[in-house]
């Protein structure tokens, strides 16, 4: 959390142009904690604070900044410098930025930027958002497989200020196909002219370049890899995706998730800094369309009027019966939309998934009947009426546990479904599973009901 003191602190030294103070400051804190300290600085005193520092460090504490705050920092007066930043920036870092940035801000940069590192964005920026090429950096290192290991080390040396990382150096042919990869560790063990051929791991895991960016972060988390390649369809090297890159990654895809499952479209910002307006429009649209869903739970009501009238203790148990099936389907949705995002299901294990969820449909179902058999028979003989207390304690019972039953069916099976289909499953939402199972579980109750006591 930002300390409220730091920002007036640096706006001093900044005005009184400090100039050992604030090099101090931008040396030795950490960068993620230089961005931290300055992030409610303007953007002419964000500059102004960043020329305290070389280029590289420059680079470094721009990454760490919000994503708002870049945007900002990079219109206007931040044009010119930010040409230079972005070719020191990671490849990947700088495509982030990119990507949400104006095309014409875009444009605008492209020619203030090295023909090299020019060519580099605009690969990157044409694979498609979500796959394993939209997060990789092109900064890893390579060796043939006759170098031996001293010379690997020494090569390592020299191009190490220029890589992401070089815990894991890649095996390739003169064709670029990616035929091994050594760890810094096996260079360093291994006898000086031992070739790489003879230390090198043969059995590669990689990722195509056109997969989705959240298979790529399942193996690297599987396998517990610093880093994993990224090769295109002809087994080619083409990047590599780093753990810090897939840890974005999942904190993307869960905060997705949960924003979809809360009926809320995807948000960006922080949620004290976004837009209001933008706010109010994403969460309107869907509390509106569901809003509209729920309102054939009153068509439903109504065509069951009859019944209502003949047994008014009725009315009196439908909170209960669709609030039942709403939270049982939620529920369901919640584990099988994280058993999808973990890999633990497929949607290929349509039926598996529905024979689990069947079962336990029916043990919860019974489990909760039992519970509104209970309530039901406790009912106050003055709402009662004419109806049989037995009875109606049957006629709950059944209709909470086959409601019960069906919310966990829905529930569990929407998710894949739409994953089937190529929709994420996260849409399968709680609000809107809920939604459709207040609906359904109308009908079931009053159906049941209308068998036995009409």
């Amino acid at each position: 959390m930002i300390n409220p003191l730091v920002i007036p602190e640096l706006r001093e030294l900044l005005r009184e142009q400090d100039k050992d103070t604030l090099t101090e400051v931008m040396a030795d804190l950490h960068p993620a904690s230089v961005a931290e300290f300055s992030e409610g600085l303007s953007v002419e005193e964000t500059w102004q604070l960043l020329n305290y520092a070389p280029i590289e460090r420059q680079a470094e504490i721009f990454s760490f900044y919000s994503l708002g705050k870049q945007v900002e920092m990079v219109s206007g007066i931040g044009r010119e410098r930010m040409s230079q930043l972005l070719e020191i920036m990671s490849p990947d870092d700088r495509v982030d930025l990119l990507k949400r940035l104006d095309p014409e801000v875009v444009e605008s940069l492209m020619p203030l930027v090295a023909k090299a590192e020019r060519q580099d964005i605009r690969h990157l920026l044409s694979y498609p958002e979500g796959s394993a090429g939209s997060v990789m950096t092109t900064e890893y290192a390579t060796v043939p497989a006759e170098m031996t290991a001293s010379e690997a080390i020494e090569y390592l040396r020299q191009v190490a200020p220029y890589r992401e990382t070089i815990y894991y150096v890649y095996v390739i042919d003169e064709d670029r196909h990616l035929i091994g990869f050594v760890s810094l560790r096996d260079l360093i063990l291994a006898r000086a002219s031992a070739l790489v051929r003879e230390i090198m791991h043969r059995d590669v895991v990689s990722v195509r370049v056109s997969e989705d960016r959240e298979e790529a972060a399942r193996l690297l988390a599987r396998y517990d890899f610093l880093a994993i390649p990224v090769t295109d369809e002809q087994n080619r090297l083409v990047g590599i995706i780093t753990h810090d890159d897939v840890i974005d990654v999942m904190q993307a895809e869960a905060t997705e998730d949960a924003l979809l499952m809360a009926g809320v479209s995807s948000i960006e910002e922080n949620y004290l800094e976004a837009d209001f307006t933008t706010v109010w429009r994403r969460r309107a649209i869907w509390l509106s369309a569901l809003f509209v869903a729920e309102l054939f739970t009153f068509t439903a009501l109504a065509s069951f009027e009859d019944a209502i009238q003949a047994v008014v203790a009725l009315a009196l148990f439908v909170p209960l019966c669709i609030s039942t099936g709403g939270n049982s389907g939620s529920q369901a949705a919640t584990l099988v939309t994280r058993a999808l995002a973990l890999g633990h299901v497929r949607p290929r294990d349509f039926l598996r998934v529905l024979r689990h969820e069947l079962l336990m449909g029916l043990a919860l179902g019974v489990t909760l009947g039992l519970i509104a058999f209970v309530r039901a028979v406790l009912t106050p003989h003055s709402v009662l009426g004419n109806a049989d207390r037995w009875m109606l304690a049957l006629v709950v019972s059944q209709a909470v546990a086959v409601i019960c039953l069906w919310g966990t069916l829905v529930g569990s099976l929407l998710p894949l479904l739409f994953k089937r289909l190529g929709f994420d499953p996260g849409y399968a939402s709680s609000p809107f599973v809920a939604t459709f199972v207040d609906v359904t579980g109308i009908v079931i109750y009053f159906s049941i009901a209308k068998l036995y006591l009409l």
